[in-house]
């Protein structure tokens, strides 16, 4: 199904996948920012979302992700312990855990910038 097909009909272009979620668990939700605590055991994902606002992300663990995007097109990176980065709004993605190994992240979405 075409990209234009999904939109009009309300169903993903995306293919259907059979993994575990990973879990998140809201720390913080006030009128500036969330907070979202991510785990990811092997194998599992977030799902298909796209983010309303500039966001950054602070690993607590190594680990390997997997990122499906639009289109079909697919990126691997690798996060590390304490080391965070930031991404603009409006980023389309599913994440998954592509290493043998659980890790997780704080996401902090910024609410003063939407997109």
């Amino acid at each position: 199904m075409s990209q234009a097909d999904a939109s009009r009909t309300g169903i993903s272009a995306e293919p259907l996948r059979c993994r575990p979620p990973a879990t998140a668990t809201v720390q913080i939700d006030n009128a500036e920012l969330r907070a979202t605590r991510w785990d990811f055991p092997p194998g599992a994902e977030t799902g298909w979302h796209r983010h309303g606002f500039r966001y950054v992300v602070v690993p607590l663990s190594p680990g390997r992700m997997l990122l499906e995007l639009p289109g079909g097109a697919t990126m691997e990176a690798e996060i590390s312990t304490g080391v965070s980065y930031e991404r603009a709004p409006g980023a389309e993605h599913n994440v998954v855990n592509a290493g043998s190994t659980p890790f997780s992240f704080v996401e902090i979405e910024l609410k003063a910038f939407p997109g």
